[in-house]
């Protein structure tokens, strides 16, 4: 079959277009992304889509090269005689001023821009060019960084308005279609950069397991995406349909939400927990839920504790023996949050997990995401005031010593917090910063190899850590709320 053949395909097993609907190509310049305008054309030929144009952002994180990207995808568009839709963005001002990694402030600021651009095209549909090697790439990350099973599903065919045509082709079959047709496109000198994680998978892990293990590795991965995406969906599907009969809003008072309590504990495991998920949603609005979240709920909902509530994200859980009731928050005034009272005799939420540079660790059951990753020099060398509390903050790479490791709070553990006068206990600091007792043992801390504490995350860097020499090297950490789609 041929290459168009199998898009086409693709686009037909998950509905991604009907026939004639107006599409956006979205364009890097890059081998991938070529070959999908290429190919997007070859489909409007057939009456299965309309082009109606391209959209182009410059990141301005590659200077010269950036600008050249940016020419040859207008050229590009001139030749097709489509429109585009070019605007730049400067992602590394946006990471700074979000607190956010270079990678998620990219991958935000390119999707915002893809809607604006789709918006302005009159496009119903986005096309992006991820394929079969991303799939399996991102499986792989989200293996080692410790995903849930949603995670698994990786990349799904369509999100939103953003559909995937080549997510069932491999990069060398778009690689050998350019190569026949001598059609020209722009390389990425960043995507060798073996600090970035999902580069050091493509090319250093995937290669290790193609030597030794399976040849098709990343057919193999693919695919299990594919089944974990076909299971989770199935899994979620029963679970709305199951809340539908069994979560029901109160008629009399619709800030209560009420849930069978014997159905949901008849209910398996798999689906009481996505049940859960779903009440607990109707209250929660942009709250995360994490894993934790979900249990306390199961357990209250097991029985034996009539009367019994706990404080969960938007609203109060309250065993009513056959019922459980969730009621929601009432807003707190000053702006403070309710406080949660973990249940009499919960263990400690301890854990400890091995933080690279670069890379990011998941917390699933804290809710939280820890990254770090090395300043590039000429930034470190440029004047900079660095904060010691929030959500980024940069330490001095110098006095490290490796690995970084990402832990919860242990008995005697003292640092001294940045501009303090001398060492304190990390117990009286956190009182003293008022977190809340239930969140104290699931704030991430971030130690060195010798376990000193480098960062209480959001809260202080260490005055050991301080950085006051940016020219001898600057680590940036961030922590950032676990949520969104998967």
């Amino acid at each position: 079959m041929s290459l168009h053949g199998r898009v086409r395909r693709t686009l037909q097993r998950y509905a991604l277009v009907r026939d004639g609907d107006r599409v956006v190509i979205a364009l890097s310049g890059g081998a991938d992304s070529v070959a999908l305008l290429h190919l997007a054309r070859e489909l409007e030929a057939d009456g299965v889509l309309v082009i109606a144009g391209a959209a182009h952002l410059n990141h301005q994180l590659r200077g010269a090269d950036a600008d050249e990207d940016e020419r040859f995808c207008s050229g590009l568009a001139a030749a097709f005689d489509i429109p585009i839709e070019v605007e730049r963005a400067d992602v590394r001002a946006l990471a700074l001023g979000e607190k956010r990694s270079i990678e998620d402030a990219a991958r935000r600021a390119r999707y915002a821009f893809l809607e604006r651009a789709a918006d302005r095209l009159g496009a119903v549909a986005i096309a992006v060019a991820h394929t079969r090697d991303d799939q399996a790439e991102t499986f792989l990350l989200r293996l080692v960084r410790g995903a849930a099973t949603r995670g698994f599903a990786g990349i799904r065919p369509r999100a939103g308005r953003v559909i995937r045509p080549l997510i069932e082709l491999g990069r060398s079959d778009l690689r050998e279609y350019l190569a026949a047709r001598t059609l020209p496109f722009r390389e990425d000198a960043s995507n060798r950069d073996l600090t970035n994680p999902r580069n050091r998978v493509r090319h250093e892990l995937i290669p290790y397991l193609e030597s030794r293990f399976s040849p098709a590795i990343i057919a193999v991965l693919a695919r299990e995406a594919e089944l974990a995406r076909v299971d989770e969906e199935a899994l979620q599907a029963q679970a709305i349909e199951i809340a539908d009969r069994i979560v029901l809003t109160d008629e009399g008072d619709r800030t209560v939400v009420r849930i069978d309590a014997a159905a949901l504990r008849s209910t398996g495991p798999a689906l009481a927990s996505r049940v859960a998920r779903e009440a607990l949603r109707r209250h929660a609005g942009p709250r995360f839920i994490g894993f934790d979240h979900v249990q306390r709920l199961l357990e209250l909902a097991s029985g034996g504790r009539a009367g019994a509530a706990i404080d969960l994200p938007g609203q109060r859980a309250v065993d009513d023996g056959d019922v459980i009731r969730l009621i929601a928050s009432e807003p707190r005034r000053g702006g403070r949050r309710g406080r949660a009272e973990a249940p009499r005799g919960e263990p400690a939420n301890s854990f400890s997990v091995s933080l690279s540079i670069p890379g990011e660790v998941l917390l699933d059951r804290q809710g939280w995401a820890v990254a770090a990753e090395r300043l590039d020099t000429a930034d470190s060398a440029s004047p900079r005031t660095w904060s010691a509390r929030g959500p980024l903050v940069g330490v001095a790479a110098a006095p490290l010593a490796l690995p970084l490791t990402v832990r919860s709070r242990r008995p005697g553990d003292r640092f001294r917090p940045i501009g303090a006068a001398g060492v304190r206990k990390l117990q009286d600091f956190l009182v003293d910063r008022k977190v809340p007792r239930e969140d104290r043992d699931r704030l991430p801390i971030v130690v060195d190899g010798r376990d000193r504490i480098v960062w209480v995350a959001g809260q202080s860097v260490a005055e050991d850590f301080r950085v006051t020499d940016p020219s001898q090297g600057v680590l940036l950490l961030t922590i950032r709320r676990l949520g969104g789609s998967g």
